[in-house]
């Protein structure tokens, strides 16, 4: 997990490795079809590329077998002796052979510890670019998959190197170059989703985390981190209808419709809020922050009742609540004004502002509440004292 809190797709940390791997059996079968296949049409090469194609064959198929990197490395030597002629160089069938070595080399070879004109993976894409625009796959298609899995797994390790060093845009070229080798799964998707946001490649990142919702099993991370990128290079409309989709189809997830709520209360969308604060309070019953926003929601939908209910559960789970005493005080302070002989307003009203005033004397929003207060009762001396203290406040 990085310092962002994303989690990258397992691939990344296991790599591909495991993918790479051919079993034994299954190999010793690709390489038999391959030499016989690689014979019977090396005729229209070179004599000498002939020699060498069936002699770095025959190299290959002993790695297969055996696993010594001796005989790899004897397979690369002769097929690079037949790669020399440009007729040599463009055989499919001396291609498929380059391809099949230093996609193996490229993962058994991973700290480049051998010498190499061209790293082992750019000569695999380079052998595999030519395989593919002449419809190789046809023919070879055990092999061609071979060839993939080994640059995947190669590529991947790179890739996996770079995140540790925190080197983003590396790491987000080495996944790119798996995608185009035409790997399609959720974990690389996901870590080009998280890789190009880091890049500010907002537009990238976008795309690829719209197809991850749209997935057969979208996960509730994607849904918050596509809203934090369209926070960064979206529209706000962009990010309630994320997270409004992420809430439709994970009604109990806390984190989303939390991130829902921090998102209309920004917007001043209180209406929306009191559709899904009930919702959220049931999750968190003692969240302070939940309990003062339904408060104020419902303030703003001059439902007072059900405003002071819930101001008055934060002050029961934290009594030195600045914003629910003053906003307490505020609304019996308002009903004050209209029953000005009411004791038990009067004495609820004086009690929730000096509290406020208490916990932040130099607050002028709790001061003018006083001195509209005082003001109400006729409290000269007090009024006074109060006025002075904002004075001294306000003059600049």
């Amino acid at each position: 997990m990085d310092d962002h809190g994303h989690r990258f797709g397992s691939q990344t940390k296991k790599s591909y490795v495991h993918d790479c791997i051919i079993s034994a059996k299954k190999q010793n079968i690709l390489m038999k079809n391959l030499l016989i296949s690689l014979i019977i049409s090396a005729s229209s090469l070179t004599v000498a590329a002939q020699s060498n194609l069936k002699e770095g064959s025959n190299s290959f198929a002993l790695y297969t077998k055996t696993g010594e990197f001796k005989n790899l490395e004897n397979a690369r030597k002769f097929a690079d002796a037949a790669f020399k002629t440009k007729k040599d160089s463009a055989s499919v069938n001396i291609n498929l052979l380059r391809a099949l070595v230093y996609s193996a080399l490229a993962v058994a070879d991973s700290t480049r510890q051998q010498q190499y004109k061209q790293d082992p993976i750019d000569e695999a894409i380079g052998s595999l670019k030519l395989l593919d625009a002449k419809k190789a796959r046809r023919d070879f298609p055990a092999e061609m998959d071979y060839v993939r899995q080994n640059l995947a797994g190669a590529i991947s390790y790179k890739g996996a190197l770079a995140l540790k060093e925190d080197k983003f845009d590396s790491a987000y070229k080495s996944y790119l170059r798996i995608d185009s080798l035409g790997f399609k799964n959720n974990d690389l998707k996901y870590n080009l989703a998280v890789l190009s946001g880091k890049n500010k490649d907002y537009m990238n990142s976008i795309k690829y985390y719209d197809e991850l919702i749209k997935s057969e099993n979208p996960k509730p991370n994607y849904f918050l981190e596509l809203a934090h990128i369209y926070e960064l290079g979206g529209t706000k409309q962009d990010v309630l209808n994320v997270l409004e989709k992420g809430r439709a189809i994970f009604p109990e997830n806390k984190q989303i419709l939390f991130r829902l709520i921090d998102v209309y209360s920004a917007n001043g969308s209180y209406d929306a809020i009191l559709n899904v604060i009930t919702d959220a309070i049931r999750l968190e019953p003692e969240n302070v922050g939940l309990n003062y926003i339904a408060g104020y929601s419902y303030e703003n939908a001059n439902d007072l009742k059900k405003a002071k209910e819930y101001y008055n559960n934060v002050l029961r789970l934290d009594p030195n609540n600045y914003e629910s005493n003053l906003a307490l005080g505020l609304i019996n302070l308002e009903a004050l004004l209209k029953e000005p002989t009411n004791q038990d307003i009067q004495d609820l009203a004086i009690e929730h502002l000096l509290k406020a005033n208490e916990i932040k004397p130099y607050d002028v929003n709790a001061l003018k509440a006083l001195a509209k207060y005082y003001t109400l009762i006729d409290d000269v001396s007090q009024l006074d004292r109060v006025n002075l203290l904002l004075n001294q406040l306000t003059v600049k």
